[in-house]
């Protein structure tokens, strides 16, 4: 019977038979299972890529361009199963491949295709090898082993370099992307990832080159760096669209998002004012007849005095103390009040003038 020593106790205990450790064959068949998901679409791609370039081999220039167009429908094929972030990643390494393909292979020509252009195919193709290098490193098994995985690749890609540098044609390039290579399986946040893309276009390179669907020159344009063919460290070039792959798409994803939000805002708005603006119809309503009418409350106001709260004026003493208020005002003289109504007050003048232009009696009155 064997003995388990508690990790953080220290007590020892024995195993029941549900703790006991499953066999280690039994472990790697669940291991291998659990990674047939990515494995099988990894194969596929690899597949459909070879099947490509072999075909290209004797295709015609339209022949060519039908391989291009299957190649872009199976891309649309691999990505609906993924998800969004692996889609957009996939959108960057395409477009970055793209234009580095039509800027190192017609314009500088560091590397030749046979028909002297860039095939319909190899824009997709770099979407495939980027979708079966993620597959390769998430699978359950490329976990588990990650660390030989990751101590094998250096070993590997620094043989492949070393022989390049010792080989008849120096490959200088191939050490420099090695170089890069190993900066991006230390400092990566995917090492897995570079894990993949050095099997994938390490097969590929070797395959393209050896067919002759393309061909390395023995030079860069400056004419100071030798290059073999293929270049020992391609999968370290290529590493390059990996690490734009995951550090663009998350800043995309995120702006993305922001637009999405600000846009559904406006649109919120938008069908508010639409549905407010709509919500009554137009309608025939009858207005109020016209003509006098009371008010809807009472507007009569007390009069002023009433609304006093200081019987009579203050003298300028009563700010110093003074108690004594000063005399009640009274009118000493009395105005003509004229009438808020103009006929009642042209009534008043003319009757007035006519009381002063009536002749008065000189002699006083009689006494009877």
């Amino acid at each position: 019977m064997s003995l388990v020593v508690g990790r953080w106790s220290g007590a020892v205990t024995t195993p029941t038979s549900a703790q006991r450790v499953p066999d280690p064959t039994v472990r790697a068949a669940a291991t291998v299972r659990a990674s047939a998901a990515d494995l099988a679409p990894a194969a596929a791609v690899v597949g459909w890529i070879t099947v490509v370039l072999l075909a290209d081999t004797s295709a015609s220039l339209p022949q060519q361009r039908v391989l291009g167009l299957l190649t872009w429908a199976g891309l649309v094929l691999v990505l609906r199963r993924e998800e969004r972030l692996v889609r957009v990643q996939t959108a960057v390494v395409v477009a970055f491949a793209t234009a580095v393909e039509y800027t190192f292979s017609p314009l500088l020509e560091v590397y030749v295709y046979r028909f002297d252009n860039v095939p319909w195919y190899v824009p997709p193709g770099h979407g495939l090898v980027y979708l079966a290098a993620l597959a390769l490193g998430r699978t359950p098994l490329a976990r588990r082993f990650a660390r030989p995985l990751v101590v094998g690749t250096v070993v590997l890609g620094g043989a492949w370099a070393v022989h390049g540098l010792l080989a008849e044609r120096t490959d200088v390039l191939g050490a420099l992307w090695y170089a890069c290579l190993v900066g991006f399986l230390a400092k990566g946040r995917a090492p897995l990832l570079y894990v993949g893309a050095f099997v994938v276009v390490s097969y590929l390179e070797l395959l393209g080159t050896a067919l002759g669907t393309w061909e390395w020159q023995p030079r860069d344009p400056t004419g100071l760096v030798p290059i073999g063919n293929p270049p020992s460290g391609a999968a370290g070039g290529y590493g390059w669209f990996d690490l734009a792959a995951v550090s663009v798409a998350p800043a995309l994803l995120a702006r993305w998002g922001r637009l999405r939000r600000r846009s559904g805002y406006l649109g919120v708005g938008v069908n508010r004012l639409s549905t407010s603006a709509c919500s009554s119809p137009l309608l025939a309503t009858a207005l109020a007849p016209s003509g006098p009418s009371l008010p809807s409350r009472s507007v009569n106001r007390p009069p002023a005095s009433s609304t006093m709260t200081e019987t009579a004026a203050m003298s300028c003493s009563a700010s110093s103390g003074s108690a004594a208020t000063s005399t009640a005002p009274s009118a000493t003289s009395t105005y003509d009040q004229k009438s808020p109504y103009p006929r009642d007050r042209q009534q008043v003048r003319m009757s007035s003038r006519k009381r002063s232009r009536r002749p008065t009696d000189s002699h006083p009155p009689r006494d009877e």
